[in-house]
């Protein structure tokens, strides 16, 4: 029998040294930080979700991260070269952790690829086109990924830090979308739901099997999800949203 592992790491106690984009620097509570983390991973427990939790990287402040170190498919995991160079030594340890389970490709240099740009939709991959992520590292990643039978989309995303902050899986072919951040029209054949207006953030949902987390702080888009009788489990990331983080950024989650 199949089950779900989600690679974790703890808040690293640098955090407030994170990269930072698009938002300005807000003083993060570190120990609130944890507790949210903690909780976000009890979530993921209570799905039946066995949780791998790293060692926390004191002097990495965007660790946490871990889903822009890699890229995690049924048949391989690619591992990426994130576009903030500060960022690229966290790829080590999240190698290491995956080595057991899965054969491995490495974006190599002029790539830069952080995986939150990444959208999996079955064997359709879409890959935005941001700040951190390139088109050198998405050809590396079609070649990669041509013999397994996956097709790799670039994706133009303008006004946010990674594709899944503009757009996520929230059932099936359904998408929680901002239309101000990236076109629908790049995922032909999908059905979307967009956010409220007044929380642009609000795209980023986490889908685990049938069950979808999302943050309490976008309650106008909640009822939305609701309203397409999609009921989330709440899990607050407000600390982490001041580092431009986001739920699906938290964990690397496969089948084994």
């Amino acid at each position: 029998m199949t089950h779900r592992i989600a690679i974790t790491r703890p808040v690293s106690r640098s955090i407030s040294n994170c990269e930072l984009t698009h938002l300005g620097r807000i003083q993060i509570d570190l120990e609130n930080a944890r507790r949210q983390h903690q909780a976000y991973e009890a979530a993921l427990r209570s799905l039946g979700v066995e949780v791998l939790s790293l060692s926390e990287e004191p002097d990495l402040p965007d660790a946490v991260f871990v889903e822009d170190a890699a890229i995690v498919l049924d048949e391989c995991a690619i591992i990426t070269r994130p576009g903030a160079v500060s960022r690229r030594p966290e790829t080590e340890s999240v190698a290491r952790a995956l080595i057991p389970y899965r054969e491995m490709f490495t974006i190599q240099a002029p790539g830069n690829m952080d995986g939150a740009d990444v959208l999996t939709i079955g064997k359709e991959i879409f890959i935005g086109l941001t700040r951190r992520t390139n088109q050198s590292a998405i050809e590396q990643l079609r070649a990669f990924l041509a013999p397994f039978g996956y097709s790799v989309h670039g994706v133009s995303v303008s006004g946010c830090l990674h594709l899944k902050s503009a757009v996520t899986q929230v059932a099936g072919d359904l998408l929680l979308i901002n239309p101000a951040w990236v076109n629908e029209s790049n995922f032909p054949g999908s059905e979307f739901i967009g956010v409220d207006s007044s929380e642009p953030y609000a795209a980023n949902a986490l889908l685990v099997g049938e069950a979808l987390l999302y943050q309490p702080a976008f309650p106008r888009t909640l009822s939305r999800l609701e309203a397409a009788d999609i009921h989330p489990i709440l899990v607050d990331q407000s600390e982490l949203a001041k580092a431009e983080g986001a739920l699906t950024c938290c964990s690397l989650i496969f089948r084994v």
